[in-house]
């Protein structure tokens, strides 16, 4: 893709901001707890540059199954650093960042480019695609913050989102959430348990997943569990390499 497109992008993901009301988006994200879904915020022409992206590195899916757990595709932030300059640009806007920091109420950094997630695609292709119930824990020093972007979602699949789980005295609530391109996902990852339920026949589920943190510092033990957890369940074994070979 051009120089051209990815500053097209730039400008697109500019223009769309000043359409946002942030005090609204930070008061709904407090009241569920640290979490906060808006139907149809990225507009189609951007889906489309996203998608793009998402059919050049198609082929690279890495296919992973944890029984009990979770059965789907995944491409590591080292593929989409080579192949997907639009998704790169939406991961590094820094009116974006700036936006969901104001959100957080905390300065919100990138992940560290040796980390395989931070910015992802997840592809659920294959019937009973799905991921069990769980937090997105931060192995880093500071806390973990989640974009989910809905690319695709031509199936019966739903994420299933569960609030105020660690919030005594507060009842839970849970919700059932297609993500519908545009969709726009946003929430603490150690506050927010989640699944997706399993994917059917002939139908198929594509999101990306934008990671920030805190504090990009990270222990020897927690790298190494972090590492192995990316490449048993989402990247494959490359992934503790460091980038592939293009």
């Amino acid at each position: 893709m051009s120089q051209h497109t990815t500053i097209d992008i730039d400008q697109q993901l500019t223009d769309l901001l000043s359409t946002l009301g942030r005090e609204e988006w930070k008061r709904r994200y407090w009241e569920q707890g640290e979490f906060l879904v808006q139907d149809q915020v990225i507009p189609s022409p951007i889906i489309d540059s996203l998608m793009k992206d998402v059919e050049t590195v198609r082929p690279k899916i890495n296919r992973n199954f944890i029984p009990g757990h979770k059965k789907g595709g995944s491409v590591s932030f080292y593929l989409v650093q080579q192949y997907a300059p639009s998704i790169l640009a939406l991961y590094y806007h820094q009116g974006w960042i700036d936006f969901l920091s104001g959100i957080a109420g905390v300065p919100l950094l990138l992940c560290p480019e040796s980390d395989p997630h931070a910015c992802a695609l997840y592809f659920y292709t294959e019937a009973g695609d799905h991921i069990g119930y769980h937090y997105d824990t931060s192995y880093y020093k500071g806390d973990r913050f989640t974009v989910l972007v809905g690319l695709r979602d031509r199936s019966t699949s739903k994420l299933m989102c569960r609030l105020h789980t660690k919030e005594p005295g507060r009842p839970q609530e849970e919700l059932a959430l297609a993500t519908d391109p545009g969709t726009y996902v946003f929430f603490n990852g150690d506050k927010l348990y989640h699944a997706v339920t399993p994917l059917g026949a002939n139908e198929e589920r594509i999101v990306l997943t934008l990671q920030y943190v805190t504090n990009p510092a990270m222990g020897l033990a927690q790298r190494w569990f972090s590492n192995m957890k990316d490449a048993v369940g989402y990247f494959g074994w490359s992934a503790l390499l460091g980038k592939p070979s293009a």
